[in-house]
C-alpha cells in the first residue's frame, strides 16, 4: 500500500495541474516521447505521467528531473525566490528589535573581561 499524502487546498491543486502541464507542454514542443523522457529523468512512465498530471504525491525531486531533462531547471532557482511577504516580516521584526534596544540602558563595566 502506497503512503498517503494529505488533501491539497484547492489553489495548489490547480498550481500543480498548471505545472504538470506546462511540462507536458515542453516535451511535446521538443518532440520527446514520454518513455525517452522517462528514461531520461531516470524514472518510469507511470511516474512521469503523475508528474505531467501534477500529482501532489510525487516527490519534488521527480519535478526537479524532468525540469533538468527539459533543459529548464534553470527555473528552480526561481522558486520562492522573490519572498516580499517574508522580507516585510522581517523588517517589522528589525523595526520592534531596533526600538527595543535603543531604550535600554548600556551594561556598566565592571571590570571584568571576557
Amino acid at each position: 500500500m502506497g503512503r498517503r499524502t494529505a488533501p491539497l487546498l484547492p489553489a495548489l491543486q490547480r498550481s500543480l495541474a498548471a505545472l504538470g502541464e506546462d511540462l507536458r507542454l515542453a516535451r511535446l514542443r521538443r518532440r520527446l516521447s514520454a518513455t525517452l523522457l522517462a528514461e531520461r529523468a531516470g524514472m518510469s512512465r507511470p511516474t512521469l505521467r503523475a508528474v505531467e498530471r501534477g500529482d501532489a504525491g510525487v516527490t519534488l525531486g521527480a519535478y526537479a528531473s524532468v525540469l533538468h531533462s527539459l533543459g529548464l531547471d534553470d527555473n528552480l532557482a526561481l522558486l520562492a525566490k522573490d519572498d516580499a511577504f517574508g522580507r516585510e516580516l522581517e523588517d517589522a521584526r528589525l523595526a520592534v528589535r531596533g526600538r527595543k534596544s535603543s531604550t535600554r540602558a548600556t551594561p556598566k563595566n565592571t571590570g571584568r573581561s571576557r
